[in-house]
């Protein structure tokens, strides 16, 4: 089998599978070009209300395809970023579902996700180091910011890895399932993202990744969209509520 992106769309959530069995779903250089273009068309369908990074089997990722970095062409580093910031910049939530291991470029995927749930026994490493590799500024920064500058600089200084319940703690991922669990709780809370309001989420997103000049873009998105109203009529009348606000694919998040 050919080592690519798979994609699938059910009920809202986009579901993208990185697929290379052969080497631990390792991500060819081709797969990190592929995969902006990918979320730019995900991110512009209005059926997509949620999106699900995944890898192929038992395994999230194990980084970058080694055998690739000598090809002819773009910085593979450079690849990696553009991925990993397309994955960060896409406007609607974002969610890995994480086992086996999750190392290297792997690790960069899913610290670029909003969330992380991972299964019992997953691993997780930042592996530069063992390469001589400059992890890039980018990727230090977000990684910081989500486990703690400490946290950061473990992981990046040594390239060990750390299991699902260090992981846990540290705030690496969120939540942390049984063996066999991880795809029904995955399913379970993608449905609760689905039902809620898309205009919430999408300012929650910006708002908590550090923007802090849209205030007043989101207050009249607010008053313009029926949400709110919506949103109080379905709570009064005990209903679940019917949010109408989209993420718009030309202008980025409007009504």
């Amino acid at each position: 089998m050919q080592p690519q992106l798979e994609q699938s769309l059910t009920e809202g959530v986009a579901t993208v599978v990185i697929s290379n069995p052969a080497k631990r779903n390792a991500m060819t250089s081709a797969m990190w070009r592929a995969l902006p273009p990918l979320l730019d068309t995900l991110a512009a369908d209005p059926d997509v209300r949620a999106l699900v990074l995944t890898g192929a089997g038992d395994t999230f990722c194990a980084g970058a395809d080694i055998s690739t970095l000598r090809e002819p062409g773009d910085d593979p580093k450079m690849l990696a970023v553009r991925a990993e910031e397309a994955l960060a910049a896409f406007p609607k939530p974002t969610l890995a579902a994480v086992r086996g291991h999750c190392v290297g470029g792997g690790s960069q995927l899913a610290a670029a996700c909003d969330l992380r749930f991972a299964e019992e026994g997953a691993l997780f490493g930042v592996t530069p180091a063992k390469l001589g590799i400059v992890y890039p500024a980018s990727s230090t920064r977000r990684l910081a910011a989500l486990v703690g500058p400490s946290t950061a600089k473990y992981l990046l200084f040594s390239g060990e890895l750390i299991d699902s319940e260090r992981a846990l703690r540290t705030g690496l991922v969120d939540e942390v399932l049984p063996e066999g669990e991880l795809a029904k709780r995955v399913a379970e809370f993608t449905r609760v993202l689905v039902s809620r309001s898309q205009l919430t989420q999408a300012a929650a997103k910006e708002f908590a990744d550090g923007r802090t000049d849209r205030d007043a873009h989101w207050a009249a998105q607010e008053r313009g969209s029926g949400d709110t109203a919506e949103g109080v009529a379905a709570f009064l009348e005990r209903r679940a509520p019917h949010f109408t606000w989209r993420v718009s694919s030309k202008e980025g998040p409007a009504s």
